[in-house]
């Protein structure tokens, strides 16, 4: 049986850690901006995801419309290959941030903060739209990780 690569990408990232399920909050609700300027959202943990080895487990991902997710952001501020340097995170324990210091059109899409410590490694909640000033057909999603990612 083949497994997608982004399943795979998934897996690779997740670390078996303490059981339950870890609710992922994420902040603001709605956020209109413009392109080129800056934009950030912050995402909670309701656990710690600093793990005892020294590693933190939250990535944030961006799915384009069409497209399947690309990760951004792994361990919480290391930058994906290929990413551009306009995306950083940032964080440590429960709480972290994902900022774009200048927003252009093609970042519109859905962004995840996926917790990787415990299985499940990702909890579903509801996605929010924040719109994208001057661009009337564009829109970013902010929005915690859906499971089946």
């Amino acid at each position: 049986m083949r497994l997608p690569a982004q399943f795979l990408g998934l897996l690779m990232l997740w670390l078996p850690g303490s059981s339950g399920d870890i609710v992922m909050t994420q902040t603001p609700l709605s956020l209109p901006i413009t392109p080129g300027e800056p934009a950030s959202i912050s995402c909670r943990s309701s656990q710690s995801l600093l793990h005892s080895n020294g590693n933190t487990y939250l990535h944030w991902y961006l799915q384009k419309p069409g497209q399947s997710p690309q990760l951004l952001i792994y361990g919480g501020s290391n930058r994906a290959s290929g990413v551009p340097d306009r995306f950083s995170g940032s964080g440590s324990g429960t709480d972290f941030t994902l900022k774009i210091s200048k927003v252009e059109a093609e970042d519109v899409g859905v962004y995840y903060c996926v917790q990787a410590i415990a299985f499940p490694p990702t909890v579903v909640q509801t996605n929010t739209e924040t719109s994208l000033l001057g661009c009337p057909s564009c829109s970013l999603v902010w929005g915690a990780a859906q499971q089946g990612l």
